[in-house]
């Protein structure tokens, strides 16, 4: 701490926990920097700028084939208007989930040839896509990817394909979201056409009003917000807080905010469950025409529509993760839980995955059956890279892909059983008995008379807070549950009021699973500190991440 004597030294503890320690690594996160900026040392965006150029000048057409996820969504709406405003004839293509499933499909490709298009550029899927890009080149299709999931065996044949993870690719952050990967290819075409003008009509974007979509789809998309992640995420939140496109501020309305009020918890629990919602239960088209129109009354009527969806969403996933738990029930010993069942819903079988990964700290793949091929999600834990495991499963997949810590997949129906047994073995492999016990990270001591506003100041500078710079979480010791009640859909989350006989605060405590009355009258507390801001007025809270009897 003595070699940060400007730091206060809560923060400087913050950092070290974080493993930020040099001088550099300290300024480069406190000012949310990110150097140096050249998206031409990605491997293949020099290819892909120079055919899109061409494209524009033969006035070809353009399809952006997105993803429905709000990631996917929000790279469609980057890309497709910096297209057109450098000239393009270009146009969104998103599949229908339901339908077409994930990433590029080959009717799919079909349909856009025999309308005309003669590029395809894919933002947040393709990298797995080999058969389907052979497939379009022989339809005369060019075929660009940009894509940040893992990469598999083989590239597809394509004019560029732009993913940091690939061996030898230069780019010095590898972990960018779909529309980061996007941004990166619009900044490319934007520096391109300021140094050598394709175009001599078009208007163009300043990089910068970019970044609200950024940090949605990143967020979103749950990837880590350090390095640039965190640069782009910090500038993208002043944008947005600034709502300045319709679709933004109607959504912000429809959901009971204002701009100033959007953090990355507002994106994660808020604003991206709602862009999501159109993907998984119709067509994602709709969050996309959100994030671009131009027209309030069609935002507005478009916002109105999303929260609607997402209320939908919530409601049947509820049902379907109580469906889930009693499935569990005959697989209690399992290392892995393989749920299939018709009344999983392709859509939502991501959530019901997250939510049974998260209440009982195994691997969970959660498909939604159906005759011929089922279509599946995949959630993990720390030690078992799912991706790295269907990957083993490849005999017994039709198409995969995804991260460590998330998959989706496409399975003939007669394989699920032998797929369920394959993950089991691999399980057994990579897991111990430790691994399968969920941990809390606790920063340090801090008792509740010395929470105080201030220290909830000096937290700020650590924002955006998400993967991989989670919020501060601190310990406090018999601690006075002054009151308690359940609270939420199920009843199963908590609302205390807790004192250590000085100080009095609000606090909650999600999806604990056990009644009120079960919660003794002291307690040791794991807990973190949070804003909130209620009826415009601003209180603060404690969110109590874990709790046990105190001990005596």
């Amino acid at each position: 701490m003595a070699e940060f004597p400007e730091l206060p030294p809560l923060v400087v503890q913050l950092l070290y926990n974080r493993g930020v320690c040099t001088r550099q690594e300290v300024e480069a996160f406190l000012s949310r920097s990110f150097g140096p900026d050249n998206p031409f040392s990605l491997q293949g965006i020099s290819e892909a700028v120079a055919r899109l150029r061409q494209a524009i000048r033969a006035r070809e057409a353009v399809a952006v084939y997105g993803d429905y996820d709000a990631d996917g969504v929000a790279a469609t709406a980057l890309l497709v208007p910096t297209l057109r405003a450098l000239g393009a004839e270009a146009s969104p293509y998103i599949p229908k989930r339901l339908e077409e499933g994930y990433g590029l499909n080959e009717p799919a490709l079909a349909e856009l040839a025999r309308q005309g298009f003669r590029v395809v550029v894919t933002v947040d899927c393709g990298v797995r896509s080999v058969e389907e890009a052979a497939f379009a080149r022989s339809l005369g299709l060019d075929l660009i990817i940009t894509d940040h999931h893992a990469i598999g065996s083989e590239l597809p044949a394509a004019v560029a394909v732009i993913d940091p993870r690939r061996d030898g690719d230069r780019y010095p952050f590898k972990q960018l979201a779909g529309v980061g990967l996007a941004f990166k290819l619009a900044q490319a075409l934007l520096r391109a056409e300021r140094q050598v003008p394709v175009s001599r009509d078009c208007c163009l974007p300043e990089e910068q009003d970019l970044l609200d979509l950024v940090a949605l789809g990143t967020v979103a998309d749950l990837a880590p917000l350090l390095g640039e992640n965190r640069a782009l995420v910090s500038r993208g939140l002043e944008q947005l807080n600034q709502a300045r496109r319709p679709g933004i501020a109607a959504m912000l309305q429809e959901a009971g905010l204002k701009p100033g009020q959007i953090n990355a918890t507002t994106v994660g629990f808020v604003l991206g469950p709602r862009l999501n919602a159109a993907g998984r239960l119709d067509d994602a088209i709709a969050s996309y025409n959100l994030l671009t129109t131009s027209s309030v009354l069609e935002a507005n009527m478009l916002a109105q529509q999303l929260g609607e969806q997402n209320r939908q969403r919530r409601q049947l996933m509820n049902d379907l993760v109580q469906r889930a738990r009693s499935e569990i029930q005959t697989q209690q010993d399992q290392l892995v839980y393989v749920l299939a069942d018709p009344a999983y819903a392709a859509g939502i079988a991501g959530l019901v995955a997250s939510r049974i990964t998260e209440e009982f700290y195994r691997p969970s793949l959660v498909i939604a059956r159906e005759e011929g091929e089922s279509r599946g999600s995949a959630r993990s834990i720390e030690g078992f890279h799912i991706t790295q495991a269907l990957d083993e499963c490849h005999d017994l997949l039709v198409r995969h892909g995804g991260h460590a810590a998330a998959a989706g997949f496409t399975i003939r129906s007669e394989n699920i059983d032998p797929l369920r047994l394959e993950l089991q073995r691999i399980a057994a492999r990579e897991l111990s008995t430790d691994q399968l016990v969920p941990t809390i990270s606790i920063d340090l001591e801090l008792p509740l008379a010395k929470a105080t506003g201030d220290q909830v100041a000096l937290l700020e500078m650590l924002q955006p807070f998400g993967i991989g710079n989670p919020r501060p979480v601190f310990a406090a010791y018999n601690v006075q549950v002054r009151d308690c009640r359940s609270v939420g859909s199920e009843g199963t989350s908590l609302k205390f009021k807790l004192s250590d006989g000085i100080a009095v605060w609000d606090a909650i405590a999600f999806r604990q699973g056990i009644p009120s009355e079960q919660v003794p009258r002291r307690v040791d507390i794991a807990y973190a500190l949070q804003r909130r801001i209620w009826n415009d007025e601003e209180r603060l809270e404690l969110i109590v991440q874990d709790w046990r009897p105190a001990r005596e």
